[in-house]
């Protein structure tokens, strides 16, 4: 925990073993023992262009806070 805040991440499925629900069951446990902790929040960082993911992710309790864009110089 990080000021208060606890990252779930990276969150990665290889191609062959997609759509099974191992992401999902993983990001449930990831969370929940997160939330053992008493953060203030649990972040996930996630990519917007992936509707799979985001649909899993808003199902398990995640939802959409803000867009940024991160550039290396």
């Amino acid at each position: 925990m990080v000021a208060g805040q606890i990252r779930v991440a990276p969150v990665i499925t290889p191609a062959p073993f997609r759509g099974r629900g191992y992401a999902g069951a993983a990001t449930v446990v990831a969370r929940r023992a997160a939330l053992v902790a008493c953060p203030a929040e649990v972040l996930l960082f996630a990519d917007l262009s992936n509707l799979t993911s985001n649909g899993l992710y808003r199902r398990i309790g995640y939802r959409s806070v803000t867009d940024f864009v991160l550039h290396d110089f």
